[in-house]
């Protein structure tokens, strides 16, 4: 029990910890994976000597997490955001991650000198955006709604094609890499897996219509969870896992579910679960006094990358699309890297491919570094290429605040057949204060009512009090239900309650109906 108590102390401090260093990296314009990755780092050998060299475990565990990151992508996305651009996103994330690897891939095997297997798996590893980083770094930049959705949309998508080319480079020889056949069964491979997710999804949305679960807490376990075994579906069919959880999760999330508020924030809650316990774990399996001798490798293929590779593969994947040159130049500059390739790193290391340590120091090295150049200079890109709209603001963080934070209570009233609300008008009710009906949904309307609100059989309403006073308006809400509106004269049970005096006769001819009736 000692132990068990110990790891979970333990555990939680860290969790705690890299919050803090998330808030402090936020503040400093850097995406958050940098202060997760620096918890890692001073946790492990060279650090506070915390062990940890199994990469078969990580690669287990990275993988895993990563299905629930992109689960959480997939909820929080609106298909009205990435329809219109959904084809130029999907061209990115598929020709555009090609080019990218091919001139990676060159100019690495040129400059370095390296073999061109090592130079394509290099490639292919560090062809995946991340789109958590660019948002966790835009997110006070107002920029047009179709370049967000476009970064958002390919960052979703392009984790597919890199993952089918790692494993194709880290499982064969070069030479037995045919590129016809590769080609064929990765368009399979992508095509099924996006069908697997499709279907999973949508049977998810249709099976979680027509049953009623005992508690709203557990239909965001079912949501996620349906995202999860899309992943395991397409994985167990040798399909793309990623793709397959990723549309799972973008059909489920805009199902329009019940209880959409609370998987929303349940699935955010895992993804930020997934991506601290992913960037320790990948800081904790670096050696730090490894890492000098892979800095100028790391910094040649991350020049390549930026300034060459990107660059390109953007321009002739949006060529067909009228893609403005100034937001091709953005997207260029904003294709920052992060769990992803390091985690895809881990699988040569596991395969056992030739060189696959130095491969795995070089794309650490390189995510980190590169993370450090880009983001911070995003805003100012930003600005310079004119692509901001200095008329409109940054767009607004809404936080849904929970009632228990503001000190209030919600009630929710449905006016069944027989009960007396029927024919009330909101008035008459005479909640104590500061206790007030904020809504009505009475059939497919739904509206704010006001004092010439007459109440209806069917008619459901939400009424906002406080802890104070909640007892007594459940009492009052009660009593009219029983007695009706002269239920200030009664009590629950509809007679006369000597306790309650009648109002003065002056206050009751103010509460009759009103003249104009909704």
């Amino acid at each position: 029990m000692t132990g068990l108590y110990l790891t979970l102390a333990v555990g939680t401090g860290v969790v705690l910890v890299s919050v803090a260093a998330a808030r402090l990296a936020t503040r400093l314009g850097m995406p958050v994976l940098l202060a997760y990755l620096g918890v890692g780092l001073l946790l492990g050998q060279d650090g506070l000597g915390l062990p940890f060299d199994d990469a078969a475990l990580a690669q287990a565990l990275g993988l895993a997490a990563l299905a629930v990151i992109l689960v959480e992508g997939g909820l929080t996305t609106a298909v009205s955001d990435v329809r219109p651009v959904l084809a130029p996103a999907t061209v990115l994330a598929t020709v555009g991650v090609l080019v990218s690897v091919a001139v990676t891939a060159a100019a690495t095997h040129l400059l370095l000198d390296v073999g061109w297997q090592t130079a394509l798996l290099l490639g292919a590893i560090v062809s995946s955006t991340d789109a958590a980083a660019v948002f966790s770094v835009l997110r006070s930049v107002p920029l047009p709604k179709r370049l967000t959705s476009l970064v958002e949309a390919e960052s979703g998508l392009n984790d597919a094609p890199t993952f089918i080319l790692v494993l194709t480079f880290s499982a064969a020889t070069l030479e037995a890499v045919e590129p016809l056949p590769t080609l064929v069964a990765m368009i399979f491979q992508l095509v099924a897996g996006g069908v697997i997710g499709l279907l999973i999804g949508a049977a998810g949305a249709w099976l979680l219509r027509r049953i009623t679960l005992p508690t709203s807490g557990l239909h965001p376990i079912a949501i996620v969870a349906c995202g999860v075994l899309a992943y395991a579906v397409a994985g167990l069919t040798q399909t793309s896992g990623f793709l397959a959880a990723y549309l799972a999760g973008l059909v489920l999330g805009n199902a329009g579910l019940p209880h959409r508020r609370a998987t929303r924030s349940v699935a955010e809650g895992l993804g930020w679960i997934a991506q601290i316990g992913l960037f320790v774990m990948l800081g904790l399996l670096v050696t730090p006094s490894e890492l000098p001798s892979s800095v100028v490798p790391a910094l040649v293929v991350g020049a390549a990358l930026l300034l060459l590779a990107r660059p390109v593969s953007v321009l002739l994947s949006l060529a067909p699309f009228r893609v403005p040159l100034r937001e091709q130049a953005f997207l260029s500059w904003a294709g920052l890297r992060g769990a992803v390739p390091i985690v895809l790193a881990t699988i040569p290391v596991v395969t056992g491919a030739p060189g696959s340590d130095q491969v795995f120091n070089i794309v650490f090295l390189l995510v980190v570094v590169f993370t450090v150049i880009q983001a911070p200079a995003l805003p100012w890109l930003a600005r310079k290429l004119r692509i901001t709209h200095h008329d409109v603001g940054p767009d607004l963080q809404v936080e849904l605040a929970p009632l228990d934070a503001m000190d209030a209570d919600l009630i929710h009233v449905t006016v069944e057949p027989g009960s007396r609300l029927q024919g009330v008008y909101l008035p008459e009710l005479r909640l104590p204060p500061p206790a007030a009906t904020t809504l009505v949904v009475r059939g497919p309307d739904t509206f704010v009512p006001d004092e010439h609100t007459r109440l209806r059989v069917g008619d459901q309403l939400v009424v906002l009090t406080t802890p104070r006073v909640r007892e007594a308006t459940e009492r009052r809400l009660r009593a009219v239900a029983r007695a009706g509106r002269l239920a200030h004269w009664f009590g629950e049970s509809g007679h006369p309650d000597p306790a309650t005096r009648p109002e003065p006769a002056g206050r009751l001819q103010t509460a009759g109906p009103p003249t104009r009736r909704r």
